[in-house]
């Protein structure tokens, strides 16, 4: 299949200069254009890849430092609390305090809350002073202010006692739009975690930053951890990939780029956060940035690609006209048969070519017709010589037969047999030497076959069944009866017991096909193969009539047909041994009783 298809696809371009041509100028024309095109419109892209990456890095720089500012201002406020005085007057009670000055410090300690959570801004919802060593909480937002007594370390601040760490950022587990940023309080003398501070801020504070880097709406801005997995995404429509998350979580850098499959991703440190800004820029904005410049480049790339199209076109065909000229030229002139060929008459090289072909082939022309003629004249006297040689051998076994049914037959019998012997040499003698009508030439067969049925009287079975009209059928004369003659000589007169041969004749719409069957004892596969083998050969040496011994033999009749109407036509032959012999004939139909 896809061998058909490529030969269907090159075939027109083999066969015709012209297209070649075309093709050779498109090509030279069209490739230069769409590589410049393609070019152009890479460089577009790379360019607004570059401007993207460029711009990106300089935001995320100043959105890390802007972020990092609002966390130091969030750092501040919980340092004014630890070094207050307040906090260190009620850290200095011990259990012996009396209750009035327990109250008055607890009292200074919710207005220094008060004043800090005022002072703080509208992004920090509350604020929680956490003392371990007093198993005391205090708890001050716009909706409550409390002391309470625990007795085991509350809720958001294990992971800073468990791990020892000095800062959290934790969101909380009731709203998402807020995180809980911890910082413990050491002893000076042991560095001993001896309380934290917690404030609950919103994440909406930072909204305005992080909507800056997403100016399109199209990229994934987010805060995350030191392994890149999010921590406040404000818009969540764009999720980073496996692959990016693997890649930040690998990286120990505190800014930078790093590209995948499908994204571009930036990424800066908040300092001093311990976070992390990442802007996710997908692979398609960023030809979708370069797509306007390059519709530009392609509509120009398009529009020249046609005219170079065009333009070639034109040239090669201006240019192979001559050409294709003198090459019909060549198709007008035969080489058997005189035909008038109209000359360009062009005075370049092109009518110089043409002008000596012309002259080439008429002395060609003149050539095979002697030669055709002295061929043909002797491939006349072989043919004839042959058939004449028929007679004597033929003349001789039919006498004798003749003879014997005088004495032991009716006059009848012996009147049919000579009137067989005297059709058939009427045949020989009178009907033309080249084609004759195929009927004929089974009427002769037929005179034949009674002949040998009155010899072979009682052993001999003979069938002859025609399918199709055969009126327009023509065939060599003499090409049946030594197919047959062979099939007797060969197969039937050597074989004991019951004789079987059938002749079976098919006509179609533009061939006829001859089967010849006999019994007989049937050919080895060394013979078969040989007698394969030169009819072969005949489809080679189609102008040569094979001779051999004193009769017309099965090559010979095929040689004819061969010589008659092409290799694509003859005989074939199939045997077995001890089983008999087979012989096909192929010959056109509706010849009109001339050689092709």
């Amino acid at each position: 299949m896809f061998t058909e298809c490529y030969r269907k696809l090159i075939d027109p371009f083999k066969r015709s200069i012209r297209n070649k041509l075309i093709l050779t100028m498109t090509l030279l024309a069209v490739l230069p254009v769409i590589a410049m095109t393609a070019m152009a419109a890479e460089n577009t892209r790379s360019s607004m890849e570059e401007e993207i990456m460029e711009t990106n890095r300089a935001n995320m720089n100043w959105a890390s430092i802007y972020l990092g500012e609002q966390f130091a201002h969030m750092n501040n406020i919980i340092y004014s609390i630890q070094i207050s005085d307040e906090l260190h007057q009620y850290l200095a009670l011990n259990e012996e305090a009396p209750a009035a000055s327990r109250f008055d410090e607890q009292k200074a300690m919710f207005n220094m809350l008060n004043s800090v959570y005022y002072s703080a801004g509208n992004y920090v919802f509350g604020v929680e002073l956490y003392l371990k060593e007093l198993d005391t909480l205090f708890t001050f937002n716009s909706m409550d202010s409390r002391i309470k007594a625990v007795s085991e370390i509350p809720e958001g601040y294990h992971e800073l006692f468990a791990q020892h760490k000095d800062f959290t950022i934790i969101n909380d587990p009731d709203d998402p739009q807020k995180f809980h940023m911890t910082r413990s309080m050491n002893r000076f003398e042991d560095q001993a975690q001896i309380g934290a501070i917690s404030l609950e801020v919103k994440w909406a504070e930072f909204n305005q930053t992080l909507e800056l880097l997403d100016s399109r709406g199209a990229y994934a801005v987010y805060i995350a951890d030191n392994t890149g997995s999010p921590v406040y995404q404000p818009n969540q429509e764009i999720q980073p990939s496996a692959e990016a998350l693997e890649k930040l979580a690998g990286t120990k850098e505190s800014s930078g780029f790093i590209r995948t499959a499908k994204e571009y991703v930036f990424f800066h440190s908040i300092e001093p956060s311990g976070l992390r800004v990442i802007k996710i820029v997908p692979a398609h904005v960023v030809n979708e940035s370069a797509l306007d410049t390059m519709k530009y480049g392609l509509v120009v790339g398009g529009l020249a690609t046609v005219i170079s199209v065009g333009l070639a076109a034109l040239v090669a065909w201006r240019t192979s006209k001559p050409i294709v000229r003198l090459a019909n030229s060549m198709k007008g002139i035969q080489l058997i048969k005189d035909r008038e060929v109209v000359r360009s008459g062009r005075v370049d090289e092109i009518g110089l070519l043409e002008k000596n072909l012309h002259g080439m082939a008429s002395r060609i022309r003149e050539h095979i017709r002697d030669n055709y003629l002295m061929n043909l004249e002797k491939q006349t006297a072989e043919l004839k010589a042959l058939q004449s040689q028929i007679h004597p051998h033929f003349l001789q076994n039919t006498l004798q037969m003749i003879g014997g049914m005088v004495y032991s037959q009716k006059p009848a019998d012996s009147y049919k047999v000579i009137r067989a012997l005297s059709e058939m040499f009427r045949y020989i003698v009178r009907a033309p030497d080249g084609l004759v009508p195929l009927q004929s030439e089974l009427d002769q067969l037929e005179h034949y076959m009674l002949i040998q049925k009155q010899r072979f009287a009682g052993r001999l079975e003979y069938t002859l069944e025609i399918t199709g009209e055969l009126r327009a059928c023509y065939i060599p004369k003499l090409s049946l009866q030594p197919i047959v003659e062979n099939g007797f000589l060969h197969g039937l007169e050597k074989k004991q017991g019951e004789w079987k041969l059938g002749i079976e004749v098919v006509c179609e719409p533009t061939d006829v096909t001859i089967r010849i069957r006999d019994n007989g004892v049937g050919m080895d596969a060394e013979s078969l193969t040989e007698m394969q083998s030169r009819l072969e050969r005949l489809t080679r040496q189609a102008d040569r009539v094979w001779s051999s011994g004193t009769s017309i033999g099965l090559v010979n009749a095929a040689s004819r047909m061969v010589m008659h109407f092409g290799p694509e036509y003859g005989m074939g032959i199939e045997s077995e041994y001890g089983q008999g012999t087979s012989v096909t004939v192929r010959i056109p139909c509706n010849t009109g009783g001339e050689a092709l």
